[in-house]
């Protein structure tokens, strides 16, 4: 009995055909667990944004602007050039956050800001103007809360506070250094 290659042909070529079929479905199937392969390019770049949150009267709260914002859709994220964060309040002293550069949470509650970090609290109800600067600040907007686990340096005239690690409440105006607290208070300065 003769074997005829034109009789294996068609079985070679459906074999072919599964295989590679079996092989596109196993790629797809990677990609999709591994979102890490996808491209990292912005869907959209805002240059000298401003964005102002309203409370429930209508009364401004806060202003977030940046030099420039680019948002990558595959992991959702917000970076920002030359960030500066303002908190208005009625009757409170107002209070201004600036860094090199940042990100913004994908639900923008919390924006977290890199280098050269200052926030300055104006003077007010009976409190001096006081200065903080550190390398990192984390701001969480729904619980008035600035934190950071970097070196951190407060001012205020005739005094000073440093340490590592800080938590801020910016509505109650209390501050907590976690480790390293040194301070320096000049006699006969105003509490």
């Amino acid at each position: 009995m003769r074997w005829h290659y034109t009789r294996f042909l068609p079985i070679a070529l459906m074999f072919a055909l599964a295989m590679l079929t079996f092989y596109l479905e196993r790629a797809v199937r990677e990609e999709e667990h591994h979102p890490a392969l996808r491209r990292h390019d912005p869907d959209y770049i805002v240059h000298n944004f401003t964005t102002i949150s309203f409370n429930s009267a209508g009364v401004a709260e806060s202003t977030l602007s940046a030099a420039r914002m680019i948002h990558y859709p595959d992991d959702d994220s917000t970076e920002l050039e030359a960030p500066r964060l303002a908190r208005t309040m009625p009757e409170e002293p107002r209070m201004t956050v600036r860094a090199d550069r940042g990100t913004l949470s994908s639900e923008g509650q919390e924006i977290f800001l890199y280098d050269n970090v200052r926030l300055v609290r104006e003077a007010g109800a009976g409190g001096p103007e006081a200065r903080l600067s550190t390398s990192f600040l984390h701001v969480v907007q729904p619980r008035s809360l600035a934190r950071t686990d970097r070196p951190v340096l407060l001012e205020e005239p005739s005094r000073s506070l440093a340490g590592r690690g800080m938590e801020y409440y910016y509505d109650s105006g209390n501050l907590v250094l976690h480790a390293d607290v040194r301070g320096r208070f000049e006699p006969g300065a105003a509490p």
